[in-house]
């Protein structure tokens, strides 16, 4: 089975305040957006796979991670003697059940064992006698740009294994595992715009009429914020309009009232992306905004 695991955006984001578990309150919402996408396969036993020789002629031989092919956090793009992420990996688990082969142009430098995808399939072995299963992953979203594309895999990955394995699983079982994995993975479950709370896996439908505009994602190059780095110089407040109230004005009045907390924080830190957004107004956006926790950037055009 392949699917293309697509990205979202972020219409308005407030961090609330500072949770007793450590996380933070939000509420933001989430809007699918299809112009970016991954494809993932995911095939039982030894059925044949559709993917696996186009990456290895793509990208290379694949190198198995535990001959330590996989470098430290940081080397995307980076290519010194020290630091060189491989642009394909595979990682086998110690009971064999799992094969998982990762390939991304920019490099991968996370082991493949640990990938949310691969997490999938753990949380659901510790409830269900699930078949071997090898799965391939080419990761074309943008890492570190806050439109949450691993999560996307991770949520596909639950689905496709509920199908090929005939769990029979509701969308809010999934859901559920979902939210375990990462705070917005519940959401592409749904994969529909959906208001989000809690630390994002509070989850309520939210139709939105967005047809008049045309929807422009930019992901500038070189730029990763981590998640870490963005909520480190959060401030956490309750916002002046709350974010239905916003979200409830036309389109044009959205400037200023539906905001971003993390802008103030990363903007600080990449000015370019300051730039890149007051240029989006300029070439006549009537609405900007920086993604989740950035680094990319999005624009509403009036058709």
């Amino acid at each position: 089975m392949i699917t293309n695991p697509n990205v979202k955006i972020n219409l308005g984001l407030n961090v609330l305040r500072k949770r007793e578990d450590g996380f933070h309150d939000l509420e933001t919402l989430f809007i699918p957006y299809s112009g970016i996408t991954d494809t993932l396969e995911i095939i039982v036993g030894d059925d044949y796979s559709r993917t696996s020789a186009i990456l290895f002629s793509k990208y290379g031989s694949s190198i198995p991670a535990s001959q330590g092919s996989v470098k430290p956090e940081g080397c995307f793009g980076v290519e010194t003697e020290e630091c060189t992420a491989p642009k394909i990996v595979q990682g086998i688990s110690e009971d064999g059940k799992l094969m998982i082969t990762i390939a991304r142009a920019e490099g991968v430098d996370w082991d493949p064992l640990k990938d949310l995808t691969a997490k999938a399939y753990d949380i659901l072995a510790e409830d269900f006698q699930l078949p071997p299963v090898k799965i391939f992953l080419e990761k074309t979203s943008p890492v570190g740009a806050g439109l949450g594309g691993g999560s996307a895999d991770a949520a596909f990955a639950l689905k496709m294994l509920n199908e090929l394995c005939t769990l029979e699983l509701t969308e809010e079982q999934l859901a559920g595992y979902a939210s375990r994995l990462g705070s917005d993975c519940a959401f592409f479950i749904y994969n529909r715009p959906m208001i989000g709370e809690g630390r994002g896996e509070m989850l309520t439908e939210y139709p939105i009429g967005l047809e008049e505009f045309d929807l422009q994602v930019l992901t500038p190059e070189g730029i990763s914020v981590s998640t870490k780095d963005a909520y480190s110089g959060i401030r956490p407040h309750l916002p002046e309009i709350p974010l239905r109230e916003a979200l409830s004005r036309p389109v044009e009045e959205w400037d200023g009232i539906l905001v971003n907390d993390f802008e103030e924080t990363v903007f600080q830190k990449y000015p370019e992306l300051a730039a890149i957004k007051r240029s989006l107004y300029d070439s006549g956006a009537v609405y900007a905004s920086m993604s989740g926790s950035g680094s990319a950037l999005f624009a509403l055009y009036r058709k």
